[in-house]
């Protein structure tokens, strides 16, 4: 049978790279037409570093605001705050700096501003939905009156999708949202802004973007394209990883991330992925466990949970990490450890007595239930927390 399938682009108009961030910034707002200029960032860059205050004055007049008061894993609380906080400034464009707290912050605070949403209580008419056989139930999301640009300074590639998370602290559960146009209307990869990043953040969203690699090759329902694009990702990243551990400060290595992230993500949100990335979210909501670390220590056993219906598509894994006689869940696993990265839930925070809460998200979360040895009740998750113990 001749194969068929469907691959959406997303509403991003253009990726700039090797640029400095103050200048691309600038340029994309005057090219934008944008006259209010409202920033997002990270507290570290904001406080800590002078990288904020350059973007301020590369923009000038156009500048007109600032939050830097974003949470891991983005309590539904914190987007709200944000939401007021832009509403109060009523700018036409928004720069999102930072990693993926801020660029999920600003995602589902689009929706807020969307909708008009002024409760906790109000996003969850907005939250991706999973029905008992396993389907996704997507809300549809109006389009938000202004866009972000996305200065991305880790490798989580959360500027390459448009799929936000927003923590549930009451039901513990990280909830996704999915909107056309919430992610990043242009993307400005600069390396030069990522060196504040803390070496463990960089590598471990670097696996990551591994993990996007990985999940979008062994989907269950993989395309050419993103095969294309994420075997070649996969090869960037695993070489310029390395040289990043040893050698932080070589900015063109640190680019060459950047660029195998952009590859790595062409599946983010377009082709299903599996219970690496479903887990994942609830060992952040649950346990509080950093979403790079998250792909480190579940990453390996997915796959080893998988293999036995997915061999064929693990195989062009190792081909690609250059030992094709060698298990793509041995060879991820290596890469973790060369990294220094932990490879147990033992060595994250996550406890026994968090399994069954992380099961129990689980099973709502549509990553899980479409992973491709078929997920169907939160045993199985239970004994792939397990493998990963």
């Amino acid at each position: 049978m001749s194969i068929t399938g469907q691959y959406e682009f997303l509403a991003q108009d253009r990726v700039v790279f090797g640029v400095p961030a103050a200048r691309a910034v600038a340029e994309q707002a005057e090219r934008m037409g944008a006259n209010r200029v409202f920033l997002v960032s990270s507290q570290t860059l904001s406080r800590k570093t002078d990288e904020i205050d350059r973007i301020k004055d590369a923009l000038g007049e156009r500048f007109v605001g600032l939050f830097d008061e974003c949470v891991p894993h983005v309590p539904r609380d914190s987007v709200l705050c944000a939401a007021a906080a832009v509403r109060k400034a009523d700018p036409d464009l928004i720069v999102t700096v930072g990693g993926g707290t801020p660029v999920d912050t600003v995602k589902v605070l689009l929706i807020c501003l969307a909708h008009d949403l002024q409760t906790s209580e109000e996003l969850d008419s907005y939250r991706v939905r999973v029905s008992e056989d396993g389907a996704k139930v997507v809300p549809e999301v109006a389009s938000p009156p202004l866009r972000q640009i996305i200065v991305p300074t880790t490798l989580s590639g959360a500027e390459f999708s448009k799929i936000g998370g927003a923590t549930d602290p009451v039901r513990e559960v990280k909830d996704l949202y999915i909107g056309r146009e919430i992610g990043g209307q242009a993307v400005i990869l600069d390396a030069a802004i990522t060196v504040h990043t803390p070496d463990w953040l960089w590598l471990s969203t670097g696996l990551r973007a591994i993990d996007h690699a990985v999940e979008t090759i062994c989907s269950r329902a993989p395309q050419p394209f993103t095969d294309a694009t994420c075997l070649h990702g996969l090869r960037m990243l695993d070489e310029s990883l390395r040289i990043n551990r040893g050698q932080p400060e070589n900015l063109d290595a640190r680019l060459q991330s950047q660029l195998g992230v952009w590859l790595s993500s062409t599946g983010l949100g377009r082709v299903d992925w599996g219970a690496s990335h479903g887990i994942g979210h609830q060992l952040g909501a649950v346990a509080g466990v950093p979403h790079g670390y998250c792909s480190c220590v579940m990453l390996p056993s997915v796959l080893l949970f998988n293999h036995e219906v997915n061999a064929d598509r693990q195989s062009l894994i190792s081909e690609a990490l250059g030992q094709p006689e060698v298990p793509a869940a041995d060879l991820v696993a290596a890469l973790i450890k060369d990294l220094g990265l932990p490879t147990r839930l033992r060595d994250v925070g996550v406890k026994r007595e968090h399994f069954e809460a992380i099961a129990r998200g689980g099973m709502q979360n549509m990553m899980v239930r479409s992973n491709p040895r078929p997920v169907d009740r939160h045993e199985d998750i239970l004994e792939i927390l397990e493998l990963a113990w």
